[in-house]
């Protein structure tokens, strides 16, 4: 199986979009997204800003790499009377049967980030844009000290390393590497802009419930604790991220509210 694919369909990350859902809808609405637009939304998971472009009028289409993901969109599309939305799986780094120009907005928000081959990546995305269009990127920055980054960066020290030839997901979150990769897209740089922006996680419960969220249903931290129970580590894990949660959460004793910096990217194609 696609290693990608693995990783994506082995957890539910459906328990973690629950506490990005309000984030979601105030990015969506800061995109001016309406009625009489086509919009992908790459990485979609269940549908985190792909239901709120709907719901304001769009007809949008949500492309997912992990089956499951694509399974529950569905379900929430249906649930929701969304017929101007739908989900299908699919590769960000080759969309196939997409046609070129098909889009007056491609977003991703912390998924096209983790697909393999980056500069494919850009491409596809590029070539799906309409003249004119946006395409709209959300991606987390390695070295930075909130949340996700965070999250990632430890886990990063508790798994095995990577294969020969992987470039790190986070990568994506250094504006360098992100002109750099459009570029070669035929993006010209003027056209390319990245700016800080913050997410926040609400979660109705303690941080250390939130973790618990991670640890059992996200896929880089799943492999991260079948790891670190491998060499014994667990605990130690365990402990490390217990205190990242408690230390950056702002919303008290029983509720969880974390912000998280990442890098917004906008591409004018």
């Amino acid at each position: 199986m696609n290693p990608n694919k693995a990783l994506w369909e082995k957890g539910d990350f459906t328990r973690l979009a629950a506490a990005m859902r309000e984030s979601g809808d105030e990015l969506v609405a800061g995109l001016n997204v309406g009625p009489g637009m086509d919009v992908l939304d790459l990485g979609c998971g269940d549908g985190t800003t792909a239901v709120p472009s709907a719901q304001r009028g769009a007809k949008v289409l949500g492309v997912d790499i992990a089956s499951n993901l694509v399974a529950a969109g569905q379900a929430r599309a249906k649930a929701a009377g969304l017929d101007n939305l739908s989900f299908q799986e699919g590769d960000a780094s080759n969309l196939e049967g997409i046609a070129d120009d098909s889009f007056d907005l491609v977003v991703s928000m912390f998924g096209a980030m983790f697909a393999p081959r980056p500069v494919d990546v850009a491409r596809e995305m590029v070539r799906v844009t309409r003249p004119g269009g946006r395409i709209v990127m959300g991606n987390w920055i390695p070295g930075d000290p909130t949340l996700i980054a965070k999250i990632l960066q430890t886990c990063a020290a508790y798994t095995p390393p990577p294969p020969e030839g992987f470039v790190s997901p986070i990568t994506w979150g250094v504006d360098d590497n992100v002109r750099a990769r459009f570029g070669e897209a035929g993006v010209d740089a003027g056209r390319i802009s990245c700016e800080r922006a913050t997410y926040t996680f609400r979660y109705p419960g303690p941080s250390g419930a939130f973790l618990d969220i991670f640890r059992d249903y996200y896929g880089p931290t799943m492999n991260a604790f079948e790891a670190a129970e491998r060499d014994g580590r667990r605990p130690e894990l365990q402990a490390e991220l217990s205190a990242l949660f408690e230390s950056q959460n702002q919303g008290g004793p029983d509720r969880t509210e974390i912000p998280a910096t990442f890098l917004k990217v906008t591409v004018q194609a």
